[in-house]
């Protein structure tokens, strides 16, 4: 006999991974939509009038939200102006073809785009970059310069918000690399549904903090949502990798881990005498920063002087110096420019 509907009398179509529940489509659909809407609802403080740029990679995640964000915006009357903004990292074979699928989204969701790309903010693509620096530690060369090139792209559109597709996958495997790294600046803000990044900075808003991957999947799937499904060609060897595989293990013990992990992020206390890195801005680019130079700065400047590994991996400060002074100004070009020196005490 089919199984039916918890929440009406029609046969089953799936079974939620996040409470375990037997929906149908419709039902489903309802909850899902419900679920955002309280999550806004209670915890975003949208303003009516206010522009929101949705942060639009042509994935799943971002896909549902521009659809979901458009939805809530007519059905519930939040007053939103909204946008779709895209950051072109030129990765052929990868971006190149997400971006076609995100201009197609502008055309289905009736939203206006902007693409801001790294060549136009920073001289350089990731294919150049992952030419200097190899396969080993790109990750963090993108993922300084994509959470910079958001804000840039959003400050061009005079945003007042930006809102991204983190899902509770995310931020449940955000939290366990920040335990196992021992980063505790970030772990302290990591589980917050919106961040500033200071003062000036453009709020970022995560409407489906509390929405699993899994089911943003099937939310895509029946609705027949456009969207672009291949991994990054740069990411196998990142280390969420790691924390992503560990987070699945412990979701296929517990189906509620991911959700634990996430309220036990936000409930953790730090003592007072634990010293939190004070944000200002970089002398050079006038970008947030809690160091005399941003980390976007400290790796262009290494890419353009090709010395691509300065500021990467632990002796990142002594890597530095060759470039800098400690008041964070460039060096004299002859002084800062001796790969031999470097090479010699430096483990490249």
């Amino acid at each position: 006999m089919p199984l039916k509907c918890a929440l009406c009398e029609r046969n089953a179509t799936l079974k939620r991974p996040k409470t375990g529940e037997a929906l149908c489509k419709e039902c489903f659909f309802v909850a899902f939509e419900s679920e955002v809407h309280d999550t806004i609802r209670k915890e975003i403080n949208f303003r009516r009038g206010e522009s929101v740029a949705v942060a639009a990679s042509g994935g799943k995640d971002s896909t549902v939200l521009a659809y979901i964000m458009k939805l809530l915006n007519e059905r519930h009357d939040y007053g939103l102006n909204l946008m779709l903004l895209s950051i072109d990292e030129g990765i052929t074979g990868y971006r190149d073809d997400s971006l076609e699928t995100v201009k197609r989204n502008e055309v289905q969701y009736g939203l206006p785009l902007r693409v801001v790309s790294y060549k136009e903010l920073y001289g350089w693509t990731m294919d150049e970059i992952v030419q200097q620096i190899g396969l080993k530690n790109n990750c963090t060369f993108c993922g300084v310069f994509r959470r910079q090139a958001l804000d840039r792209g959003a400050a061009m559109e005079k945003v007042d918000r930006i809102v991204t597709g983190h899902n509770a996958d995310d931020i449940a495997e955000t939290v366990l690399m920040n335990i196992l790294r021992g980063d505790i600046a970030r772990l302290q803000r990591c589980t917050a549904i919106t961040t500033s990044g200071g003062d000036g900075g453009i709020p970022r808003s995560k409407p489906f903090k509390y929405t699993y991957e899994k089911e943003i999947v099937m939310y895509a799937y029946f609705k027949k949502l456009d969207y672009f499904s291949t991994e990054c060609i740069y990411s196998p060897n990142a280390y969420r990798g790691h924390a992503r595989t560990f987070l699945k293990d412990l979701e296929s013990i517990r189906s509620t881990a991911i959700i634990d992990i996430i309220h036990s992020g936000e409930r953790l206390s730090f003592r007072e005498t634990v010293k939190f890195p004070k944000l200002g801005t970089c002398s050079q680019c006038g970008y947030i920063s809690s160091q005399p130079l941003c980390k976007a700065c400290i790796l262009l400047e290494g890419l353009n002087k090709g010395l691509p590994r300065l500021a990467v991996g632990k002796t990142h400060t002594a890597k530095r110096s060759q470039l800098f002074d400690g008041k964070g100004k460039e060096k004299d070009k002859c002084d800062a420019e001796k790969p031999d020196k470097v090479k010699s005490s430096l483990d490249f």
